[in-house]
Parts: C-alpha cells; sequence; structure tokens
C-alpha cells in the first residue's frame, strides 16, 4: 500500500509529515509519497537521516494556506500539495490520501477528483 502524504498542508511546515511517514513506513510496512515542495522535503529527509526506499518524494510548488477559500482550489491552485497528493489517488499511483491542511481543501480536491460514493 502506498500512501500519498500532503506534508506541505500543516501548521508546522514538513517536519512532523516527514517524521510521520518514516515511522508509519518503519511501523507498517507501507510506502509513503511525500508530496510538497522537492527541495524542503529532501532536506528534511537528509536532516532525519532517512534513505528507506518506501518514501519517496513528488514535486508540488504551491501550497493551499489554513485561511485560503475551498473553493479556489479547482480554479489556482492544481499545483498544490493536496491537490496533486489527490491526484495520485486518481492515477492509481497511491492507494491513500492524508492531510494536515486545509479541511475544506482536502474535501474539494478528493469531490473533484475522486468523485463521491454512491448512496
Amino acid at each position: 500500500m502506498k500512501i500519498a502524504v500532503d506534508a506541505m498542508g500543516g501548521d508546522h511546515g514538513p517536519a512532523p509529515a516527514v517524521e510521520g511517514a518514516i515511522q508509519a513506513a518503519q511501523e507498517y510496512d507501507v510506502g509513503v509519497i511525500l508530496v510538497g515542495d522537492e527541495a524542503q522535503l529532501r532536506d528534511q529527509l537528509t536532516r532525519t537521516h532517512c534513505t528507506d526506499p518506501r518514501i519517496t518524494v513528488h514535486h508540488a510548488p504551491q501550497v493551499v494556506g489554513m485561511h485560503e477559500s475551498p473553493a479556489q482550489i479547482a480554479r489556482k491552485k492544481r499545483d498544490s500539495s493536496i491537490w496533486i497528493a489527490t491526484e495520485l489517488v486518481q492515477s492509481g499511483a497511491a492507494q491513500a490520501v492524508v492531510s494536515s491542511g486545509n479541511t475544506g481543501a482536502s474535501v474539494v480536491s478528493a469531490i473533484f477528483l475522486l468523485d463521491r460514493i454512491k448512496g
């Protein structure tokens, strides 16, 4: 199983997401795709001395801030970490997406890219 992680969405930068990815890979034997600014994510992985091949990085140049309107994500933030992480699920490259960022942006990206469950 691979999990796409919006590593730029939280209040404290990518460090907690990277630490969580390392822990998840070790404890649950899952693959993790960290989505966000590649330079920042690789720097954080280097700082933690992580060389685990189950953890990869997928570049996303934009971030959705906590106070941004979720309605704008589909129009103006298709290069954001949450949008791209959700696209990875849509394409089958990942089986789940996780974000500690803007909840509305997470919902909007899921509705646009993954649709809704019938019922």
